[in-house]
């Protein structure tokens, strides 16, 4: 079994930017207001001839770039998003064709907000038993194509993004040291776009009645969030025998300031070692994690042998939380 580890990482956003002075002009809200119970001060936003496969696309190709690798030595491509371009084919398969990656396989993966641990998870299997050694892994999002842009409760939290990660092999010892991943599907209606699906397809009546958007019930979600946050960061860490004083860098979903300000208050996580930049994207749900870890190691802010904590939660209800101890060094073939 090998070790595996991130040797490349990624990120693209949309080039328009709206503001909550901005969403002032479109529903009853205000600035102070969303900055305040939210932490967000604006978010990207795709045009609406753009699909996410294009914001997958460019994050994925900047990962590889970093990765210093060729798209044909990438063996196998995982996005993780909830608004895929189409319900089939596969955004996956669409992102691999575009870059190029002529020998890969190609899947998505869907567990919203949690996608990129998720996919992280799975992808790192692949490497660990031998059967790839290149897995390029993408969340990204185009949460704005299923708003409802008239509820001031869901509009004023989401934006577009995409983040990657090139998962290798690592020397023993770096890369990801856990994993802990979990569901609870009684709380799925907490969160969730109710029609599209076997469950309720798309007619006239479920266009008109916006069932076709986000439906979030956002206090059964704060009290989720805040609680499992912390039990999912305390496992994950148990399992590698890892204290909380002992984590360099926390990298939470990004959702909401109240939440992360709750959950790492209850850890006793100090709090210069959080990352933060939802002021200026929203919540990017399966992307939000691994921009944010990009962003991070651009800055300058994650260094060899630091201890990575990644924890995401979303609509399932899904959590995962992973440690990270951070090299960018792949093996070498012999």
């Amino acid at each position: 079994m090998f070790s595996v580890g991130i040797v490349g990482t990624g990120s693209y956003v949309p080039e328009k930017v709206i503001t909550n002075v901005d969403l002032e002009k479109m529903v009853d809200t205000n600035d102070e207001w969303i900055s305040s119970r939210t932490g967000i001060r604006e978010r990207h936003m795709a045009p609406k001839d753009i699909p996410v496969s294009e914001l997958c696309y460019q994050a994925g190709l900047r990962a590889i770039e970093d990765a210093q690798i060729a798209p044909e030595e990438v063996d196998l491509v995982i996005v993780a998003t909830m608004t895929p371009d189409y319900a089939f084919p596969a955004t996956a398969c669409l992102v691999a064709a575009r870059l190029g990656t002529k020998n890969a396989a190609a899947f998505d993966l869907e567990t919203a907000c949690t996608g990129f641990i998720y996919a992280a998870a799975a992808a790192s299997q692949f490497v660990a038993t031998g059967m790839y050694k290149t897995v390029l892994v993408i969340g990204g999002e185009t949460m704005s194509k299923i708003l409802n842009w008239e509820d001031r409760s869901t509009c004023i939290l989401f934006g577009d993004g995409a983040g990657a990660a090139v998962l290798q092999p690592v020397k023993e010892g770096f890369g990801f040291l856990s994993f802990e991943l979990g569901s609870d599907g009684s709380g799925g209606k907490l969160l969730s776009q109710p029609a599209g699906g076997s469950q309720c397809p798309a007619s006239l009546e479920t266009v008109k009645n916006n069932l076709h958007t986000l439906q979030m019930e956002g206090r059964g979600v704060y009290k989720f969030a805040v609680r499992i946050i912390g039990d999912v960061t305390l496992k994950v860490l148990e399992k590698v025998g890892l204290r909380r004083d002992e984590v360099d860098l926390f990298i939470p979903h990004q959702a909401n300031i109240r939440i992360i300000d709750a959950a790492v208050k209850r850890l006793g996580i100090s709090p210069h070692k959080v990352i933060i930049n939802l002021y200026k994207y929203g919540n990017m749900s399966a992307a939000s994690i691994p921009v944010a870890l990009d962003e991070s190691f651009k800055e300058g802010r994650i260094s060899e042998g630091d201890t990575i904590v990644m924890v995401g939660f979303g609509a399932g209800l899904t959590w995962g939380a992973c440690v990270l101890r951070w090299t960018k060094a792949g093996l070498k073939n012999d």
